[in-house]
C-alpha cells in the first residue's frame, strides 16, 4: 500500500474523529484486519462477525504499534498518541476504503469467477500478463469481502494491471465485489455445483456468477467458456462484447489438446484470431487447456504476441496444493490436489490420474461438501467415474465420501475402502502402496487431507 494520510482516511470512509484530535497528516502505509500482526504505521480495522468482534482487539492492536483504528462504537477511553475513526460499519468502510483507493490508479482491472479453475484461471492469466505487465493478483484465498479489498490496498505505482479472483456462496456476492471493481474484463470459467446447498440449483449459481456482468465497464470484455451450456447461452445477450473459448467449433479461442506430455505438461494446439500454434501448459489435464485459452484471449486483447503468450504459460506454476506432482522413489507419484474439491473438478483430477500411465492407479478421496441434499448422488457419481477411469484402487475418507466408495464398488473399481478417519486412511494406506503407482489424493478444504498427502511422502522413499 502507498502511505495516505489521516485526512484522505476519513474522506475515504466518511469518518469523524472521536478523542484527541491528531495531526491531519499523519501517515497509513498500511490496514490491517488482524490484531495478531500488526504492522508500525497501520490503521487496525476491527471486523465483525457472527462469532467474533475485532472491537474487542482493538487495545492489543494499538499495544502493538497501529497508528490507530477504526471502530464503529464509542469508547470509555481514548489513547492521546493514537486516532480513532468514527464509522457506520466497519465492513463497509473497507470497502470505501478500498474503492477510493483503487480510484488513485489509471490501471486496467481484470476479474474471474467461476465455479471451477477460476483460481488456476487467476494464476495463469498473471503469469502470461507478466510477460510484458507487472501485475498484481489475488493471493491465497483473498477472493471474498474482506480479501478482495485488501488485496485492492497492495496496488502500488509500479503495478500495470490488476487480476482479482472472485468467489462467492450466496446470490448479491459477486454483485458486490464487481460493484468495488468495476473491471475492464471480466472471466467466468464455468458453471458447476460448487455451494449448490446454498444457492439450490445450478441455475441460481448461473445466476450468481453473471452478477459480474453489470459491472463490466462499458468498452470492456467479457471472457466466457462457450463449452459450458449454461454460458454459451449468453451469446448475443451479454451487456459488453464476448469472447467465447473452449474446443468446440465456432468459438471465438479454440484448443485441441495434443498427444504426449506425460506428467510434466499438456501440449495443446491454440487457435485464436491472432495466432494457430502448439503450446505447452506446465499443468495436468485437459481442463487446463481453458484457463489457457482465457489468459491467451485477455493477453491479445492487451496487446501480448503469440511468443509472450507462449513465455508466459512456460511460466506459469500452480498454486500449492492444486494439482501438485510429487515424485518420490520406487517409481512412485502422488497427485496433491488436496486444496478444495467439487463434483466437476473431482472428475478432472480423476481424469489425469487415469492419464498418468502409470501400472498401478489409486484415488484417496474425502467428503465433498456444501452440496446438501444433492451430496448423495453427486459423491456416488464420483465413485461411477473411478470406474470408467478404471482406477485400481480406491480409499474414500469421511461420511460423505461412503456414497463415493459405493459408486466405485458399482462401477468395477477392483479395491475399494471407506474410512471414517483420516488415521483409518493411513493405516489402509500402508498396506496397499507399491513400486510404480500414483496416487491422487483430493477433497474439499474442510477435511484437510493434505495430511494425508504429508504421510504419503513421509512414508514413501526419496526419489
Amino acid at each position: 500500500m502507498e502511505t495516505i494520510t489521516l485526512a484522505q482516511l476519513l474522506q475515504a470512509v466518511d469518518g469523524r474523529l472521536l478523542g484527541s484530535e491528531p495531526p491531519l497528516d499523519t501517515p497509513i502505509s498500511r490496514v490491517d484486519t488482524d490484531s495478531r500482526s500488526i504492522h508500525p504505521g497501520s490503521v487496525f480495522l476491527p471486523l465483525v462477525g457472527e462469532r467474533f468482534d475485532g472491537h474487542a482487539y482493538i487495545g492489543p492492536a494499538l499495544e502493538s504499534g497501529a497508528a490507530g483504528c477504526l471502530t464503529a462504537r464509542e469508547r470509555d477511553c481514548y489513547r492521546p498518541d493514537k486516532f480513532y475513526v468514527k464509522v457506520e460499519n466497519t465492513q463497509r468502510a473497507l470497502r470505501d476504503l478500498a474503492a477510493w483507493y483503487k480510484s488513485r490508479f489509471d490501471i486496467p482491472y481484470i476479474a474471474v469467477t467461476g465455479s471451477v479453475g477460476k483460481t488456476t484461471a487467476k494464476d495463469m492469466l498473471a503469469a502470461v500478463l507478466g510477460a510484458k505487465y507487472r501485475v498484481l493478483k489475488t493471493e491465497g484465498n483473498f477472493n471474498n469481502d474482506v480479501g478482495l479489498p485488501l488485496t485492492l490496498l497492495r496496488l502500488e505505482r509500479a503495478h500495470q494491471i490488476c487480476v482479482l479472483e472472485m468467489g462467492m456462496d450466496k446470490l448479491g456476492e459477486i454483485d458486490y465485489l464487481a460493484d468495488i471493481v468495476k473491471p475492464d474484463v471480466g472471466i467466468i470459467t464455468n458453471i458447476g455445483d460448487a455451494h449448490i446447498e446454498r444457492l439450490g440449483s445450478r441455475e441460481n449459481i448461473f445466476r450468481a456468477k453473471c452478477e459480474l456482468l453489470p459491472h463490466i465497464k462499458e468498452d470492456g470484455l467479457v471472457i466466457l467458456n462457450g463449452d459450458d451450456p449454461m454460458l454459451a447461452s449468453l451469446r448475443g445477450r451479454t451487456p459488453v462484447h464476448a469472447l467465447f473459448c473452449g474446443q468446440g467449433e465456432g468459438l471465438d479461442y479454440r484448443a485441441q489438446v495434443l498427444e504426449g506430455g506425460g506428467l510434466s505438461h499438456i501440449r495443446c494446439r491454440l487457435t485464436t484470431p491472432h495466432m494457430d500454434q502448439e503450446m505447452e501448459i506446465p499443468a495436468l489435464g485437459a481442463h487446463m487447456v481453458y484457463p489457457a485459452l482465457m489468459a491467451a484471449a485477455a493477453a491479445e486483447h492487451f496487446g501480448l504476441t503469440p511468443d509472450q503468450i507462449r513465455q508466459g504459460l512456460n511460466s506459469f506454476v500452480p498454486t500449492r496444493m492444486r494439482m501438485n506432482i510429487l515424485r518420490r522413489g520406487e517409481d512412485i507419484t502422488i497427485l496433491d490436489d488436496t486444496y478444495n474439491a467439487n463434483p466437476q473438478s473431482m472428475r478432472a483430477a480423476i481424469q489425469v490420474l487415469a492419464d498418468s500411465q502409470s501400472g498401478w492407479k489409486a484415488a484417496v478421496l474425502g467428503d465433498m461438501l456444501e452440496l446438501g441434499p444433492f451430496a448423495p448422488a453427486l459423491h456416488r457419481g464420483v465413485g461411477e467415474c473411478l470406474g470408467r477411469a478404471q482406477v485400481d484402487c480406491l480409499v474414500a475418507v469421511g461420511e460423505l465420501a461412503s456414497d463415493i466408495a459405493r459408486g466405485a464398488r458399482e462401477g468395477g473399481v477392483p479395491q475399494v475402502y471407506h474410512c471414517d478417519s483420516k488415521s483409518a486412511a493411513k493405516a489402509v494406506l500402508d498396506r496397499i502402496i507399491r513400486p510404480g503407482g500414483a496416487i491422487l489424493v483430493k477433497a474439499s478444504r474442510g477435511m484437510a487431507l493434505e495430511e494425508l498427502t504429508a504421510w504419503l511422502v513421509e512414508h514413501t522413499k526419496e526419489p
